[in-house]
């Protein structure tokens, strides 16, 4: 079984940036696909960015294309998702998710963006 840990969000105004990191224990998440999602209020849990493994490439939700940036750094056994130009759109709770079967979530962390 694995454990996911996801810090760093926060209160952040319009234009700013921070950075989300979702900590794994219990398992080597370097040798899997590994993705952020999010939960608006009142809305359905939504794709935001994935990193695969092997090889690094990533894929983006169109809506934060070009803003937002997935990593993983092996060593820490960690993935990030640098986000910029943050927009209050971009509010929700986020949570990381490693894509075995069955897959695992984190607890989520939120970020909320004023205008």
């Amino acid at each position: 079984q694995v454990q996911l840990v996801e810090s760093g969000g926060g209160l952040v105004q319009a234009g700013g940036s921070l950075r989300l990191s979702c900590a794994g224990s219990g398992r080597t998440i370097s040798a899997y696909n590994m993705a952020w999602f999010r939960q608006a209020p009142g809305k359905e849990r939504e794709f935001v960015a994935r990193i695969y493994w092997p090889g690094g490439s990533t894929r983006y939700a169109d809506s934060v294309k070009g803003r937002f940036t997935i990593s993983r750094d092996n060593a820490k056994n960690t993935v990030y998702l640098q986000m910029n130009s943050l927009k209050p759109e971009d509010t929700a709770v986020y949570y990381c998710k490693i894509e075995t079967t069955p897959a695992y979530w984190g607890q989520g962390t939120q970020v909320t963006v004023s205008s």
